[in-house]
């Protein structure tokens, strides 16, 4: 699994690098990157709960 943040949609709220800092980081813009480039398996709860908990909608799956 593979993840994409849309950069346009980003607004540097950074739940995603406070909640999962072992999958996300934000920028000096305060824009969040992914910092995995494969998401195991067993991480497959904390990217759902990314996703679902980013108020811009700005990570999505990108299989």
């Amino acid at each position: 699994m593979r993840l994409r943040i849309d950069l346009e949609a980003c607004q540097g709220h950074s739940r995603c690098a406070l909640a999962h800092p072992d999958i996300f980081d934000v920028d000096d813009d305060a824009k969040a990157f992914v910092r995995v480039d494969n998401i195991p398996p067993q991480w497959e709860d904390k990217v759902l709960m990314a996703i679902a908990n980013c108020p811009e909608r700005a990570i999505s799956v990108d299989e």
